[in-house]
């Protein structure tokens, strides 16, 4: 009786071992199977070792992440984790303040002049009557600020980018030249200063907009410097303070 009873507990143990049930498999829910009936099985039925008990895969694919355990971005060789890169553009947005607006202007310049407000970062182009067009500027890092007064004598149109020797001593990991196009540092527009090296440009970056990050340019979001390009000429007056 006692053999009969072994016999039958192992049979139908194991049918219940082979069975699969379809809604079970369908869900995706785990199944567990036997694939191996030697000298293990009733140590697998039975016994209290992990061999006894279903363990999920040690081994889970996980998704190449920063330290910080967001996603490092799809085309980054070196594997070196970029804040401003992985983030999502909902992660990247900006105070609403550096939004392009009319606001009152009250100082000393004229209308036509762009004056650069470098410690609240806001380009302001005066329009007269007591008013200017304000934008949302990015401005030099701390030893890269700088004041004056210059005009714009050239204005270019997804320009070109060609870091000077100065830049390159820095970073010499940098381009020795890149053409026009939206993954060029210089945006959609250029209006270049005078002789210096600084321009007042577009950005891939939008997110750096209300901060020092250039190494002295003005940088803006690309759909206001293309605003702010049609709005004035070659030998505007630029007044940075």
């Amino acid at each position: 009786m006692s053999m009969r009873f072994s016999i039958a507990l192992l049979a139908g143990a194991s049918i219940l071992l082979f069975s699969v049930d379809p809604a079970a498999s369908q869900s995706g829910q785990p199944v567990r199977m036997a694939s191996n009936l030697g000298g293990g099985f009733i140590e697998f039925l039975f016994g209290d070792s992990p061999q006894g008990r279903y363990q999920q895969p040690m081994y889970q694919q996980q998704p190449d992440v920063g330290y910080d355990g967001r996603r490092l971005p799809p085309m980054d060789p070196q594997g070196v984790y970029r804040p401003q890169e992985a983030a999502e553009p909902a992660q990247q947005s900006i105070d609403p303040k550096f939004n392009k607006q009319t606001v009152d202007y009250h100082g000393k310049e004229g209308a036509g002049t762009i004056v650069i407000d470098t410690p609240n970062k806001f380009l302001y182009l005066v329009q007269g009557d007591g008013k200017a067009l304000r934008y949302g500027v990015g401005v030099g890092r701390p030893g890269f600020t700088w004041a004056g007064t210059k005009t714009i004598s050239a204005k270019k149109e997804w320009p070109a980018w060609t870091p000077p020797p100065e830049m390159l001593a820095r970073r010499p990991d940098l381009p020795r030249h890149m053409e026009g196009g939206p993954e060029n540092p210089l945006g959609a527009r250029a209006m270049y200063l005078g002789t210096s090296l600084y321009r007042i440009h577009g950005s891939n970056e939008p997110w750096t907009i209300g901060t020092n990050v250039s190494s002295g340019c003005i940088r803006m979001r690309n759909e206001d410097v293309i605003d702010l390009y049609g709005r004035v000429g070659v030998g505007t007056r630029v007044v940075v303070i």
